[in-house]
């Protein structure tokens, strides 16, 4: 006999084609970098870098604060969506979360060489891969949500999503300013 877990719908697994059936995936899965078979997570981040390089010479602090400040709740949505249409709490494949966390994280140590950039690249992906101390405090937050009794879960997913990368911006963030303090 059937129970009601094995009733449940499978997870969507991450495609292309998925990707391209809303607008949220298509900005969770950080326009096909979460795609990747390997580290999605790495390669959203360095997405992340190379738009940051790319958009750098039309960019100032207004204008990099309004993106990055807006990135947050479209990301907080296009994240939500995309968990509930995949069925899966936290998928590796939304990396929209490391893009808009690493930008402010870029935004902040700027003006910084590409060898600052690096450091602040291996600091920030350190801090999101490992989850030490409050980042993991942050992962585990909304991890246990029960999306079939709370009509609420996915939201709290896709807040989730996004607050674990924003703190380990915030810790990649006071590294640098600490190395930068007792240099």
């Amino acid at each position: 006999p059937a129970t009601p877990s094995s009733m449940e719908p499978a997870p969507v697994r991450p495609s292309a084609r998925f990707m391209l059936t809303h607008p949220a995936h298509f900005i969770a899965m950080g326009f096909g970098s979460g795609l990747s078979p390997m580290a999605p997570g790495t390669a959203g981040t360095l997405w992340a870098w190379l738009a940051f390089l790319a958009l750098q010479p039309w960019m100032n602090d207004a204008r990099w604060a309004l993106l990055i400040a807006a990135s947050l709740p479209v990301g907080w949505w296009a994240s939500t969506v995309t968990a509930k249409n995949m069925r899966v709490l936290d998928p590796s494949s939304v990396v929209w979360d490391e893009i808009a966390a690493f930008w402010l994280v870029l935004w902040l140590v700027t003006p910084a060489g590409l060898w600052a950039q690096f450091a602040a690249f291996c600091l920030f992906r350190f801090f999101d891969a490992v989850k030490p101390g409050p980042v993991g405090w942050a992962d585990a937050l909304f991890h246990g949500v029960d999306a079939r009794n709370d009509p609420s879960a996915w939201r709290k997913a896709g807040f989730g999503i996004m607050l674990d990368d924003v703190v380990a911006a915030a810790c990649a963030l006071f590294a640098i300013a600490a190395w930068r303090f007792f240099q």
